[in-house]
């Protein structure tokens, strides 16, 4: 299956949006790059990466740990590979708690994406369903991330939601008849 060279895979938390997105990638027959931008900072999101890579292990997927520093690891991409960042919610917030500059990352970020030759899939989580945040904080974050998928989204050539594991296109091509099953139609 060939990829668009940027696909944006939305969906709240627990949506299996990054399964979506692995699969994707998986079949596109292109070398595997795994970009991540989660860090550590307790027991349970330890146990969450460690899963993660367990999941992964002996899949042939290369990992680059890219928690601040996306844009240059995507610019070390080869083009016979395909790229999986996960996830562009991680990233944001690792740049809020920093009180780096969001939005100047967020440019650079874009015109990185514009530029590439290598296809691309990034994950992020949909915050628009959700209420307004208590404290100031967590309506900037809100916000950000709202603004941040809005602006993939216009650059995406491919834009899929994941709700309950089920995927719905809201831009792009549609591949929802492209094989069946097992023998590579990731609609299924």
């Amino acid at each position: 299956m060939q990829l668009p060279l940027l696909t944006l895979v939305i969906g709240g938390a627990a949506s299996g949006k990054s399964a979506f997105a692995e699969k994707m990638v998986r079949q596109s027959g292109l070398a595997k790059t795994y970009v991540a931008t989660a860090e550590a900072f307790d027991d349970e999101m330890r146990e969450k990466i460690a899963r993660h890579r367990a999941d992964r292990s002996g899949q042939g997927w290369r990992t680059v740990e890219a928690p601040r520093h996306l844009t240059r690891a995507l610019t070390t991409l080869d083009t016979d590979e395909v790229a999986l960042v996960d996830c562009i919610t991680l990233w944001l917030t690792n740049l809020m708690l920093d009180e780096t500059p969001w939005q100047d990352a967020l440019d650079i970020l874009c015109d990185v994406l514009e530029h590439t030759a290598t296809p691309i899939v990034l994950v992020s989580n949909d915050v628009s369903g959700g209420v307004i945040p208590e404290n100031a904080l967590a309506r900037a974050f809100q916000v950000a991330q709202g603004r941040t998928n809005q602006r993939l989204a216009s650059q995406a050539d491919l834009v899929v939601h994941v709700t309950a594991g089920l995927p719905r296109v809201l831009k792009g091509m549609h591949l929802a008849n492209a094989g069946a099953g097992d023998d590579g139609d990731m609609w299924r």
